[in-house]
C-alpha cells in the first residue's frame, strides 16, 4: 500500500485507506452522494450537539455548562410551548405549559441568564424555533452585542422552517405568505451581518416523527427547501449569497440500511436540484449539510433501558450516512424530561462511536454495498418523483394549502400504526418480548415554584424598562410590517428596548393576522 493511502489502522494492526477507492465519484465531489468533505470525519468529527432546555433559564444554563464540561461541542436550545408560539409566560393561553417541554424565554433578561458565563464567540448554538424565530435570534444577537462578540463570529442555526409546521408539527402562527417573508428577511440580514450563521434548518425530522416514510421525509423536506430558495430569490437575493448557509435536519430511525441510504440519496438529490434549477457558481450552494437527531418517536416507555440500544444503532446509521452534527436522545425521554444521568449516557454514546469503534476513520465505508447502493437509488428515484409531482401541482406551499402533504403523512402514520397493532411490525417491549413489570417513573422533576418565579421576573422586567422606547420600537415594527421594508432590524431594536417576545409577536399579528391550516384528512 502506498504511503499516501496508508491512513488508518485497525486494532489488529491492519492498515487501510481512509478514503476507499471507488468507481463512483469521490466524497467531497458532486453529486456528494458519498459525503460533502473529501475526508469527512478523518479531518473533522461531527458536532456533538445535545438538545437541552427545561423550566428556567438558570437551570438550562447549568445543563449547558455540564454538557460543555463533558465534551459537547455545540449547544441546542429547547424552548417551552408558549415561547415556540411567541407567547409570554403570563399570557392566559400559556397557563399549564410554562417551562414544561423546554425553557421559557420572555425577554432579553431571560436570554442573558440562559447564556451567562458562556462565550458566544466560541460555541455553536442551535435554536429549535420557527414562528417567532426572528425574535429569539434577535435576543441572541442582542446579548452578543452586549458582550462585545463580533456578529461575524456568531456560529449556529435557527430552525426558522415554518412550512413543516403547517405540514406536521402545528406550531405556526401567521399565514404562510408573511411567514415566508419573515424567513427570507432573516436570510437577508444574516447574509450581510452574520455570515457564519445558518439561517434556516429545513426539517424532515418533524415530518418523519409525524409518521411519514423515509421517502416522504426526503421528498417533502426538499420540496420545502425549493419553496424557500424560490422565495429568497424573489426577494432579491442571489443563490450564492444564502444557499451555502442553508442546513437540513433529519431524523434517524430503526431501519439501519434505509436510513444510511436516505442520507446519501438526499445529498445527491439536493445537488441535482440546486444545480439544475439555480445554476450556482459556489460549489457550497449545492451541498446538503445536515444535523441528525435519533428518533424520538421510536423511544418506548416500556423497558426504557432498551432505548440506549435503539439510540446507539440510530446514531451509528447517521454517522455512516455522513451527518455533520448529531443529537442522541436520552433513554428516559418517553417518560419525562431527561435526567443528568441519562443525558450523560446519550453523550457518551457519541463519544464511544467517535473514539472506540473506528467507524469515523473511513469515508463512506458502505459505498459499493449492493444493498445500500440499491436502496440509495430507490429512495433517490422515488423521492424525485414525489418532488416532481409537488412542483407540477404548484409547489410545496400550494400543497400545504390543499392539505396534500398532511394527508400523505396521515396515511403513512396509520399504516405504520396498523402494522404495530397487528403484530406484523414488532417493537420490543410493546408487542414483542413483553415484560409485565410496571413502568417506573423517571425523568426530570420540575419545581412548580419555577412558573411563579418566571412570571415575577417578567413583571420585574416590564417595570424596569422605558415604556416610551418600547412603544416607539413596536410601532416602528408595525409600520415596517405594513410595508415592503426589512423587518429584522426593527425586531432587534424592539427586543433591545425591552419589548417581550409576546409583545413583538402581537405587533406583527396586528398586520399579518393568524391562520389555521387544513388538516389534510
Amino acid at each position: 500500500m502506498d504511503s499516501d493511502q496508508r491512513e488508518g489502522r485497525t486494532l489488529g494492526g491492519i492498515e487501510f485507506p481512509g478514503v476507499p477507492i471507488s468507481n463512483d465519484s469521490a466524497s467531497g465531489s458532486p453529486p456528494y452522494t458519498r459525503g460533502i468533505h473529501e475526508k469527512m470525519y478523518r479531518s473533522r468529527r461531527w458536532t456533538m450537539r445535545q438538545y437541552a432546555g427545561f423550566s428556567t433559564a438558570e437551570e438550562t444554563n447549568e445543563r449547558f455548562k455540564l454538557l460543555l464540561e463533558e465534551g459537547q461541542k455545540g449547544l441546542s436550545v429547547a424552548f417551552d410551548l408558549p415561547t415556540q408560539l411567541g407567547m409570554d409566560s403570563d399570557d392566559s393561553l400559556s397557563f399549564g405549559e410554562v417551562g414544561k417541554v423546554g425553557v421559557a424565554i420572555d425577554s432579553v433578561d431571560d436570554m442573558r441568564l440562559l447564556f451567562e458565563g458562556i462565550d458566544l464567540g466560541q460555541v455553536s448554538t442551535s435554536m429549535t424555533i420557527n414562528a417567532p424565530a426572528s425574535i429569539l435570534f434577535a435576543l441572541y444577537v442582542a446579548i452578543a452585542d452586549e458582550n462585545g462578540v463580533p456578529r461575524d463570529q456568531l456560529r449556529g442555526t435557527i430552525q426558522n422552517d415554518i412550512l413543516k409546521e403547517y405540514i406536521a408539527r402545528g406550531l405556526y402562527v401567521f399565514p404562510p405568505e408573511p411567514s415566508l417573508r419573515l424567513t427570507t428577511d432573516v436570510m437577508k440580514w444574516c447574509a450581510e451581518n452574520t455570515p457564519m450563521w445558518n439561517t434556516i434548518s429545513i426539517s424532515g425530522y418533524h415530518i418523519r416523527e409525524a409518521g411519514s416514510t423515509a421517502i416522504e421525509e426526503v421528498a417533502f423536506t426538499l420540496s420545502n427547501a425549493i419553496e424557500y430558495v424560490d422565495a429568497a430569490i424573489r426577494s432579491g437575493l442571489d443563490i450564492d449569497t444564502f444557499a451555502p448557509r442553508i442546513s437540513f435536519f433529519f431524523g434517524c430511525h430503526n431501519d439501519f440500511f434505509e436510513e444510511i441510504a436516505k442520507f446519501r440519496a438526499a445529498r445527491e438529490l439536493w445537488h441535482n436540484i440546486v444545480t439544475e434549477r439555480y445554476n450556482p457558481t459556489n460549489p457550497k450552494s449545492s451541498q446538503l449539510r445536515f444535523h441528525t437527531q435519533t428518533a424520538g418517536v421510536s423511544l418506548t416507555a416500556q423497558q426504557p433501558m432498551n432505548n440506549v440500544v435503539r439510540v446507539s444503532y440510530q446514531a451509528l446509521a447517521a454517522i455512516l450516512g455522513g451527518t455533520q452534527s448529531l443529537h442522541t436522545n436520552a433513554f428516559d425521554e418517553a417518560l419525562g424530561l431527561p435526567t443528568e444521568e441519562s443525558v450523560k449516557i446519550a453523550l457518551r454514546t457519541q463519544q464511544i462511536l467517535s473514539e472506540e469503534t473506528g467507524v469515523p476513520e473511513v469515508v463512506d465505508p458502505l459505498s459499493g454495498s449492493v444493498h445500500v447502493e440499491y436502496l440509495t437509488k430507490q429512495i433517490r428515484d422515488k423521492a424525485s418523483t414525489k418532488i416532481d409531482e409537488i412542483i407540477k401541482n404548484g409547489g410545496a406551499m400550494n400543497g400545504i394549502e390543499r392539505g396534500f402533504q398532511q394527508r400523505a403523512i396521515h396515511d403513512s402514520a396509520w399504516s405504520q400504526l396498523s402494522d404495530i397493532e397487528s403484530g406484523s411490525r414488532k417493537i420490543v417491549g410493546v408487542n414483542h418480548a413483553i415484560d409485565n413489570s410496571e413502568i417506573k417513573d423517571a425523568g426530570q422533576v420540575l419545581n412548580p415554584e419555577n412558573v411563579k418565579n418566571q412570571i415575577e421576573r417578567l413583571k420585574s422586567h416590564r417595570s424596569s424598562r422605558n415604556e416610551n422606547n418600547v412603544k416607539n420600537s413596536l410601532n416602528e415594527l408595525t409600520i415596517a410590517c405594513d410595508s415592503n421594508g426589512q423587518l429584522f432590524p426593527h425586531i432587534l431594536n424592539a427586543v433591545k428596548s425591552g419589548a417581550t417576545v409576546g409583545e413583538v409577536m402581537n405587533a406583527m399579528k396586528s398586520v399579518f393576522g393568524t391562520w389555521r391550516a387544513p388538516s389534510g384528512i
